[in-house]
């Protein structure tokens, strides 16, 4: 071994130590926006009035990265516009909204069943066959989300805010389907932080239009907001929804996954709602009991093998192995990783900076 290699040791495992550390990172940041959110809520903020704040605020952090990478206007319109509703716009209004209603971490798993959805749409509407399994991902998945909603007891918690949940998780995989249809695995991959910039500006646009903010209580913004009985400022919550929840999330997961597989980015990207659910019970108090603490744990799992899943071989007919995500978003968000075809990384990467999560 030569004096150079014994100073800088073994670049690999530099760098994947490195990525896993920002995917950590990501993962941490993503899960406490619910918490920070929350107590704004309550303290009487209109969950698309904080949804609007977090998007517009991100935007105008991001504002630099989309200049620099204009172009995407013209050669990625569908894109960004996909990426702007689905996993900024409906993604975030629908998640926010329905933690004003029920647990985060309840609304947070509920969003984990975007994956099951995307391989419901590609087994029945564009009937493609899809991997063993990714179908054991998706009953794990549905087996987790009835506990965590407690079916057996009539659904215990606010059926809107379940509701609220699922629409989130509809939108997470609407984001997942459209980015199937992005070009074709062989096109240039657009900038994931410029996809990040003018999903977060189109994001904003329709938002204003649906959340009107000039009628916003913005005194809640300079008093203080209760979290599990300690008063915390409301601009310092905001700042770590917009500042730390979201454009450190978002660019930290970027970069985590130029670093790692989106399988792996996959699998750390789970402790997303594992950070909301114990920050929740830390924080806000919000106690989940056993059945759904369980239940939770197979929606991650189902969630899991529903996007880590190889592309089995078939000469005649596609196989669809489940959508490959580093997150994220959830809110965020899973990342979108959206790629439904296991075509490479060239087209995982197109998407993986996306996180159509909390």
């Amino acid at each position: 071994m030569s004096k150079a290699q014994g100073i800088q040791g073994n670049p690999v495992k530099t760098t994947r130590g490195f990525g896993l550390g920002l995917a950590l990172v990501s993962a941490l940041a993503f899960g406490g926006s619910g918490v920070a959110a929350k107590p704004l809520i309550e303290a009487g903020l209109d969950p698309l009035h904080v949804v609007w704040l977090r998007v517009a605020g991100a935007a105008l952090v991001m504002l630099p990265f989309a200049w620099r990478h204009r172009r995407l206007v013209v050669d990625r319109p569908a894109l960004l516009v996909g990426f702007g509703l689905f996993a900024v716009a409906g993604v975030q209004a629908c998640y926010f909204a329905a933690i004003s209603r029920i647990p985060v971490g309840v609304a947070l798993l509920i969003e984990y069943f975007g994956p099951a959805l995307v391989l419901g749409w590609i087994r029945f509407v564009q009937r493609r066959r899809v991997s063993g399994a990714a179908a054991v991902g998706v009953v794990l998945a549905v087996g987790g989300l009835a506990s965590v909603v407690e079916v057996w007891s009539g659904l215990s918690f606010d059926a809107i805010g379940v509701l609220l949940g699922l629409g989130a998780a509809v939108c997470q995989a609407g984001y997942f389907i459209l980015g199937d249809h992005d070009g074709d695995a062989g096109a240039e991959a657009p900038n994931p932080l410029g996809v990040i910039s003018y999903g977060l500006l189109i994001g904003t646009v329709v938002l204003t239009v649906i959340a009107r903010p000039w009628g916003m209580e913005w005194s809640v913004l300079t008093g203080t907001a209760s979290m599990d009985g300690t008063e915390v400022a409301g601009l310092l919550l905001l700042g770590w929804i917009v500042l730390i929840a979201t454009v450190l999330a978002y660019g930290t997961g970027v970069f985590s996954v130029r670093r790692l597989s989106p399988q792996v980015a996959s699998v750390v990207s789970c402790l997303e709602a594992v950070v909301a659910t114990v920050l929740a019970w830390i924080m806000l108090g919000e106690h989940l009991a056993a059945p759904q603490i369980v239940g939770g744990g197979l929606v991650l799992l189902g969630a899991l093998i529903a996007q880590s899943a190889t592309p089995g071989k078939s000469p005649s007919e596609p196989v669809a192995s489940g959508p490959i995500a580093s997150g994220p978003e959830p809110d965020g968000t899973v990342a979108a990783e959206g790629a439904l075809r296991g075509e490479g990384d060239a087209v995982n990467d197109t998407l993986s900076a996306a996180r159509p999560t909390a």
